[in-house]
């Protein structure tokens, strides 16, 4: 017997059969309590210390440091002192005694309370108004006091200050039903709730509208910010590509006229020997990667989203067909490799190669007719790199060429950029470069 289930359809929007939407003024009323539940009480005792005030005003500035010190807590002090006059208020309703000092601590306490806790303070503002007033042998206007009156008040405006706009709306509407169930429960005097109410509400409304016209400033001050941060960084890539132009036409025109007279030199001459081809040959070559590398550089400083190209980059693989183009161009030198030659990560592998390059190019440079050689060590947890050469003979036909150091600083710059470590120096008539940088192994998967 074959069992047959029953389910109801599902509309096309996913919602259940007998699924009615709320209406407008549903979801109004709910994002209403979710917003009194919010501002009013979730975590309405959290501790929230009035930081000091800012001392950079067109007035405070002016004051000697001790001066400007004490102005910072100005705040703290004004609400201070009007909680201590509402307490004094206090003291002359309730008379001298136990009483009055009860009354006294319960007008302060919720004012001296809105410096730290300022929700805490709003709620605690109510039953400490109730107690003043049971307190009071002179029982008079309800349910403020003159000096519960003022202490309300003065918490209204002080947590309305350090909260949002929208909490100013919510206190308004809570004390308005506070004094309308204490009148209608505790009833039985002359009723002070349209007072209050009429006095706190061009008080909440205009510290609301100070925040607002704050906060519109803060926003206006922040777009201020982005805008000239785009302008600053539209000009820096006009600059760059005015820098690469300029690249692009004096470098890349001598580069090719290079190119053009290494090519057409070996026919100008008649039965040239095999070494003068040769040379010309790698001269060639040389001027021909040189255009290919400064073309790729030049795309890197023209457009801010260049791609890298698909060609791939030189790793320590390629390092023999380097050597042996230096030793064409006239530098005597050698390579050791020491330790279990593995995969390396590619930027560790492309700083390797252009370290090595830049440190031959400078003994070509600097020191011609020496001798070099590169030490490669696959150590555990990384590369060392050691490119020593020594002085040059006296007897060179090339002369020294002077350079300005950027070379050195671009190795410090790629080895800084993997967290290595560097020394470059003069050593026993040459010169040394020792690199180590940190590596982890290179799994099959990530090759």
């Amino acid at each position: 017997m074959t069992e047959t289930t029953h389910t109801q359809p599902t509309p096309a929007d996913g919602r259940p059969d007998g699924y009615k939407p709320r209406s407008p003024e549903v979801r109004a009323a709910m994002d209403a309590l979710r917003g009194l539940r919010q501002d009013l009480f979730h975590d309405a005792f959290a501790y929230r210390p009035l930081a000091p005030m800012g001392v950079g005003g067109p007035i405070t500035r002016r004051l000697s440091g001790r001066m400007r010190e004490y102005a910072s807590w100005t705040p703290h002090t004004v609400v201070a002192a009007v909680g201590g006059l509402a307490m004094l208020i206090s003291l002359g309703y309730c008379g001298l005694g136990v009483s009055g000092l009860l009354c006294a601590v319960f007008t302060l306490g919720p004012v001296l309370l809105t410096l730290v806790r300022p929700v805490g303070a709003f709620w605690l503002s109510f039953p400490a108004s109730t107690a003043v007033a049971s307190l009071s042998p002179n029982l008079g206007d309800w349910p403020w006091l003159p000096g519960s009156f003022l202490a309300h008040l003065t918490v209204l405006t002080v947590v309305a200050i350090r909260t949002r706009p929208r909490t100013a709306a919510w206190m308004w509407l809570t004390t308005a039903g506070y004094g309308f169930v204490t009148f209608t429960v505790l009833g039985g005097h002359s009723p002070n709730v349209a007072p209050m109410l009429l006095l706190s509400a061009p008080i909440l409304l205009t510290v609301t509208v100070w925040h607002i016209r704050r906060d519109a400033e803060q926003e206006v001050t922040a777009q201020q910010t982005v805008t000239a941060h785009e302008r600053s960084r539209r000009t820096l890539l006009e600059e760059r590509t005015t820098i690469a132009r300029e690249l692009h036409d004096v470098v890349a025109h001598h580069m090719s006229v290079v190119a053009i007279q290494a090519e057409a030199a070996p026919y100008r001459v008649e039965n040239p020997p095999p070494e003068l081809e040769k040379a010309f040959a790698t001269i060639r070559e040389n001027a021909v990667a040189a255009l290919t590398e400064l073309r790729r550089v030049l795309g890197v400083v023209r457009a801010e989203d260049y791609e890298a190209p698909e060609t791939p980059q030189p790793t320590l693989a390629d390092l023999d067909a380097l050597l042996a183009n230096v030793r064409e161009a006239g530098l005597d030198v050698g390579k050791t490799v020491t330790g279990a030659v593995r995969e390396l990560p590619q930027g560790v592998e492309l700083s390797a190669y252009r370290i090595v390059q830049e440190a031959l190019s400078n003994t070509l440079r600097h020191a011609p007719g020496a001798s070099a050689r590169v030490e490669i060590g696959y150590v555990l947890g990384g590369l060392g790199l050691r490119i020593v050469n020594g002085p040059p003979p006296g007897t060179a036909l090339v002369k020294p060429s002077p350079g300005a150091g950027h070379g050195i600083t671009g190795m410090r710059e790629r080895v800084s950029m993997l967290d290595g470590e560097m020394t470059a120096g003069p050593v026993d008539g040459g010169y040394e470069v020792t690199v180590f940088l940190p590596a982890a192994v290179v799994s099959e998967g990530e090759a």
